[in-house]
């Protein structure tokens, strides 16, 4: 057990030496990671992040005290994956964690491909699967690597249900463990009329305008290409009606040129309150989730959702919160949005429902379990019964979710 330092985190209990490696370094797993060293520093472990340069984690890191080392790692596979395999071999051997926490799909192919680095016990967290952004040969690849690449992972940390039953489906056979994503709700609180109206002053805009709101990365798995698509069909019902499209990505281009009437691109916003209390819907029109925060972070603000009926979304968005829709469907996500946007009552009562269901995914638990896990994965007292009582309530009648968490495949 590594403590140079000799130092007790709080309670007594035996501090953990972490290494969390990410790739990406900004977006919803940046604000995730930067909340977990946070936490991690706090409880006086030897925390430290590694992930490519740029991006806003290691701002966060620095804010939190944790040290960041330069891990020069591309975002998908290719010809540098077996060096930047080896880089970060070498990060490893240098920090000499008791736990690496593997963050996202190219972390886990990165940190898994010459199997655990130095055997040191390995997290690995997928933030949605590898195969989800996958086609045809690849997508056949991306399955069989992540059943291969469980037999060295000695957790398996699922953000929510969804995330967890694609695995199982996908014959990834492993140590589950269920950690819902969560949201700090001291600092997202439901935003009232003079909440809105602040902050649309503070952003310069029209203070009775219908105003619908996108935060995410511009990629294909956020989907904003069908909301672009779908706006006219929200004009046709709402012409003074307004969209917000936040964040920065590939596909802005090609969604600049294809946007009509009454559509904004802002670049990306670290701290998205003020874009989340002017609205007044929250839109996420992804193909594909984990447990996305955005939506987390809107029904702390207290704010209708309208999203797309995928795992991780669907968790989210019960009734009364909001509408669901097909993945890929224009007209059915129109339709929704406009119909919030003329029908200011509906959205509030949603909204109001929304700010209450925010309760069951508070940060302070989400961070809690994780070092429960990690201190177990180090192999030290303060395993987590937690995660399967959590599912049980607010899941009920699913067996198979109660089977993979309840023993190790």
């Amino acid at each position: 057990m590594h403590d140079p330092c000799g130092v007790a985190s709080p309670g007594g209990s035996t501090p953990v030496r972490v290494l969390h490696v990410s790739q990406p370094n900004a977006g919803g797993v940046a604000v995730y990671v930067g909340q977990v060293v946070g936490d991690q520093r706090k409880r006086g472990w030897e925390v430290a992040v590694a992930c490519p340069a740029g991006g806003d984690l290691p701002a966060r890191c620095a804010a939190a005290g944790v040290p960041w080392f330069n891990w020069p790692a591309g975002r998908g596979p290719g010809p540098r994956t077996l060096l930047e395999s080896l880089s970060l071999r070498r990060l490893v051997k240098g920090f000499g964690p008791d736990v690496v926490h593997l963050h996202s799909s190219k972390a886990g192919l990165a940190g898994r491909l010459l199997r655990r680095p130095h055997g040191t016990p390995t997290i690995f967290q997928p933030h949605g699967w590898s195969w989800l952004a996958a086609a045809g040969h690849q997508d056949a690849l991306s399955r069989r690597w992540e059943r291969l690449a469980a037999r060295w992972s000695d957790a398996l940390v699922c953000v929510g249900v969804g995330e967890l039953r694609e695995g199982m489906r996908a014959g990834v056979r492993g140590p589950y463990r269920l950690v819902r994503n969560g949201v700090d709700r001291r600092r997202f609180q439901p935003a009232d009329a003079i909440a809105r109206l602040g902050a649309r002053t503070r952003l310069g805009l029209p203070a009775g305008v219908p105003l619908a709101v996108c935060v995410g990365r511009l990629t294909r798995q956020k989907g904003q290409d069908v909301l672009v698509a779908a706006w006219p069909g929200v004009i046709a019902r709402c012409p003074s009606a307004r969209l917000a499209i936040i964040g920065d990505g590939e596909d802005l281009d090609v969604l600049r040129r294809e946007r009509g009437a009454g559509v904004t691109f802002v670049p990306a916003v670290r701290d998205p309150r003020d874009w989340l209390a002017a609205s007044n819907v929250v839109v996420l029109p992804s193909r594909w989730e984990g447990l996305p925060l955005t939506a987390l972070e809107a029904l702390a603000t207290g704010r209708p959702l309208v999203g797309t009926d995928v795992p991780g979304i669907t968790e989210i968005v019960r009734p009364g919160m909001g509408a669901l829709v097909p993945a890929d469907d224009p007209a059915a996500l129109a339709d929704e949005v406009a119909r919030r946007l003329l029908f200011p009552a509906i959205a509030e009562s949603e909204g109001r429902a929304a700010a209450a269901a925010s309760a069951a995914y508070d940060i302070s638990r989400t961070v809690a379990l994780l070092a429960a896990v990690t201190r177990d994965v180090a192999g030290l007292p303060g395993a987590p019964d937690e995660p399967l009582s959590d599912v049980l309530d607010a899941f009920p009648g699913m067996p198979d979710v109660e089977r993979v968490l309840d023993r190790t495949y």
